[in-house]
């Protein structure tokens, strides 16, 4: 099971680019705003964990 953190890169419309903390020389992520929590903003910080976002 997968679970890391995120922080919110940028936001484009629908989706939102995604940098792992721990490993930020990986590729950003791009992610269905769906997915998230509705409160997003840039530069904020996620946890995934069980195929879930929430904020830290």
């Amino acid at each position: 099971m997968l679970t890391c953190d995120y922080k919110v890169i940028s936001i484009d419309g629908d989706y939102a680019h995604l940098q792992r903390i721990d490993q930020p020389e990986e590729e950003d992520k791009l992610v269905a705003r769906a997915l998230l929590p509705e409160e997003i903003y840039e530069g904020c910080r996620l946890h995934y964990e069980w195929m879930q976002y929430s904020m830290i």
